[in-house]
């Protein structure tokens, strides 16, 4: 355990979820463009994934910028794997890159019809 509950918290996160996506709201309803995005290009892919809401918990959203050292949410983890925000999602998605790495990491998604 570090010094720091919030940096524990997300590394248990990380840990446990295969793909975890830190976001302002939820998959349901999320809060900003970027995180609907993610969510749009992870639900296209039906990719499973988990979230935390970053607006219910201000040490959430300092503490997941400090982890990372990425200054903007969303942010998603692959296996533990910081990924990045929604613009580097977006290009890996375009790309195909991010199919790539879910077949690497062993995450179960389907492939697109780009």
């Amino acid at each position: 355990m570090s010094e720091n509950p919030v940096f524990d918290r997300i590394q248990a996160e990380i840990k446990e979820a295969p793909v975890m996506l830190y976001m302002k709201g939820n998959a349901m309803f999320p809060q900003c463009g970027f995180s609907a995005r993610v969510v749009q290009i992870l639900s296209h892919l039906n990719v499973p994934f988990k979230t935390a809401n970053v607006l219910e918990d201000d040490a959430l959203r300092e503490g997941i910028k400090q982890f990372s050292s990425w200054p903007t949410v969303p942010q998603l983890y692959v296996a533990g794997e910081f990924v990045g925000g929604c613009d580097i999602v977006t290009e890996m998605f375009q790309s195909g890159e991010l199919e790539t790495l879910l077949k690497e990491k062993g995450v179960p998604h389907e492939a697109s019809a780009a």
